[in-house]
């Protein structure tokens, strides 16, 4: 079995097994939920929000901006470039300005609505560049 080498800010060792839904897999991709254990790693060294990669050949980075599509599900008012709530994903919380808003989408058929955008409603969605 091929074992994928993790590190963090402190203790470090090897992967022995990935399980997805008790099913044992060789590896994971993108959207997959999957427990794993760390030799000589203590659960209670895990900290939320920490991530795991591959520190040799793909390690994991800090960004200083990212593109997401975002749907206004149930806000009062309008969004607009500058509003800054707080994202969750997966176990962290973190605030994430709206620098840019970037389009708007046809909820429908998926494609960009021509114009400039200057706010979202509820029931809209688009393409937005956020800042953390």
């Amino acid at each position: 079995m091929h074992h994928e080498q993790l590190e963090q800010a402190g203790p470090g060792d090897n992967v022995g097994l990935f399980e997805l839904f008790v099913v044992h897999f060789e590896q994971a991709g993108p959207g997959d939920n999957v427990g794993f254990n760390i030799r000589n790693v203590s659960i209670k060294d895990i900290k939320r929000g920490m991530v795991a990669s591959d520190s040799k050949n793909d390690p994991a980075i800090g960004v200083e901006n990212f593109t997401a599509q975002v749907i206004v599900l149930n806000h009062p008012g309008e969004i607009r470039k500058g509003y800054t709530p707080v994202l969750d994903c997966h176990t962290a919380h973190v605030a994430c300005k709206f620098a840019e808003l970037v389009q708007k989408v046809d909820k429908r058929t998926g494609k960009p609505i021509e114009g400039e955008v200057v706010s979202f409603k509820s029931g809209e969605t688009g393409v937005i560049k956020l800042e953390p």
